[in-house]
């Protein structure tokens, strides 16, 4: 079937359970969530895997085996699409696509490429062109201090005290998103953030450790 959005039964899934985030509550709402919530996410999947890479869905339950929070199910569908990632939720659509974490031998290179004179302000100049589109771009687990080996008035110090980069984008509720529109978001996103996907595989690339 063709993507055609998310009908507004999906956000009232997820407002009950918020609600009643239960086993029972997920069963007795189990088949609305195929119907509503699932069925639209994979149909979005499979459209866009030709341009954009394989979707995969995540498991709709928590892990909560080192959690105070016990609530079994998670309160939004989350998927991957090549290096993107897909959420709905009660509160909308969000999407983003970069390296949310990066492991010790990324980060390296990571930084020495920040640092350089060449791909240092190359990326400046991708996350600014992102930024014109009105998408962030942001860093994760960011170091109140510079990273040791770099002087604490480096140009780019901004950028060497994150230790992810993702470019990150949400819409709230509103009509288009039960609407084949709401594809259009997607791949818009997903298209705008191909310069910065490219940079990080050129300059980070994938950790040896994951091999």
């Amino acid at each position: 079937m063709s993507f055609e959005g998310w009908p507004a039964e999906a956000l009232d899934f997820y407002d009950g359970l918020g609600a009643d985030n239960s086993k029972a509550y997920w069963t007795e709402h189990k088949a609305l969530y195929e119907e509503a919530v699932l069925g639209p996410m994979t149909d979005l999947l499979e459209e866009l895997a030709p341009e954009f890479g394989e979707g995969r869905v995540f498991r709709p339950y928590r892990d909560i085996r080192f959690s105070k929070d016990k609530s079994p199910y998670k309160t939004h569908i989350a998927a991957t699409l090549g290096v993107g990632y897909i959420q709905l939720s009660a509160d909308g659509l969000a999407v983003g696509s970069g390296m949310y974490g990066m492991a010790p031998d990324q980060l390296d290179r990571y930084r020495r490429a920040v640092a350089g004179e060449v791909a240092g302000p190359d990326l400046e100049l991708v996350i600014a062109a992102i930024e014109r589109q009105g998408i962030g771009v942001h860093g994760r687990d960011v170091l109140k201090t510079a990273p040791r080996g770099y002087p604490a008035d480096h140009p780019r110090i901004g950028l060497l005290r994150y230790k992810g980069l993702v470019a990150w984008q949400h819409w709230p509720v509103e009509p288009w998103l039960g609407t084949r529109a709401a594809r259009e978001r997607v791949a818009g996103f997903l298209t705008a953030s191909i310069p910065l996907r490219e940079w990080l595989a050129k300059h980070v690339g994938e950790s040896a450790a994951e091999r």
